[in-house]
């Protein structure tokens, strides 16, 4: 098993390359195996999965910094493999709080994390810019304190929030970046234009989301060609995994069949998945 070092290393060097990569997002250690046996370079957490697992609703808040960074742990002693993690909006309001929590993080075995700029609060989804450059400035200067490379991502929210304002959005991550960020994202953002728009307005490399549903099916090639150099999924493959539970479910207790066995895997080459 490499070192977190070593891990370090791996997962910045990736960020370094010029041809873009896709980070592979589980909710367990189980599925960081699987993840890990199919070929991708690096995981990173999904909150969105783990709140899933956990039976609760996606949401700031819906699970707890401990237990998130428990999971994140599981994920990282599963898989060679660089682990960065979802850490929401840093488990709390204040610059410090973010700080600590990369110093929790990377205690976890974690050589990368996400802090975003939504509050949780309904009413005032997004912090206000200065205080949201503040809170990453802070968990900048927690990651650069650290004895291995800390690939920090800072996320501007506004288009999952109903604030599709890519000026503002554009604003946000260029102070981002000001502020020591490694990564920036802007997750929501579909429209090839608006893409190019955030890579050519920023010089750290961004990570962009898909498997959204109802956007643009841009490729790994045609993304890579707008400028991005990481590729997430998100609650993707959860919600993948938990559609076709659904599907099957809904069979056996609708119409009394069981014709979802046909697109099953044998549970030899289940077995087989985790070596």
């Amino acid at each position: 098993m490499p070192t977190q070092f070593e891990k370090a290393e791996r997962f910045q060097s990736l960020h370094q390359r010029p041809e873009v990569f896709a980070v592979g997002n589980p909710w367990d250690a189980g599925t960081a195996r699987i993840l890990t046996g199919l070929g991708f370079s690096a995981l990173s957490t999904t909150s969105a999965g783990l709140a899933f697992a956990l039976g609760r609703r996606d949401g700031t808040g819906a699970v707890s910094r401990d237990e998130a960074l428990a999971n994140a742990r599981s994920i990282v002693e599963a898989t060679p493999l660089p682990v960065a993690a979802d850490l929401e909006n840093g488990y709390g309001h204040a610059p410090e709080t973010t700080a600590e929590t990369i110093r929790l993080a990377a205690e976890s075995g974690l050589v990368g994390g996400s802090i975003e700029d939504a509050t949780g609060d309904p009413s005032r989804p997004i912090y206000d810019f200065q205080h949201s450059a503040e809170r990453i400035a802070a968990a900048a200067a927690a990651a650069h304190a650290l004895p291995f490379p800390f690939m920090l991502v800072a996320r501007a929210e506004n288009y999952l929030y109903g604030r599709p304002d890519l000026d503002d959005t554009i604003r946000r991550l260029q102070a981002f970046e000001a502020a020591g960020a490694e990564v920036l994202y802007a997750p929501g953002i579909t429209r090839p234009e608006d893409i190019r728009a955030v890579c050519g307005s920023v010089r750290k490399p961004v990570n962009v989301l898909m498997g959204l549903k109802g956007v643009p099916l841009l490729s790994v090639n045609e993304l890579g060609a707008l400028g991005v150099r990481r590729i997430s999924i998100g609650s993707g493959f959860s919600r993948a995994a938990l559609t076709a539970f659904l599907h099957a479910a809904r069979e056996v207790i609708e119409d009394g069949t069981f014709t979802f066995t046909s697109n099953t895997l044998y549970m030899s080459e289940l077995t087989n998945l985790f070596g």
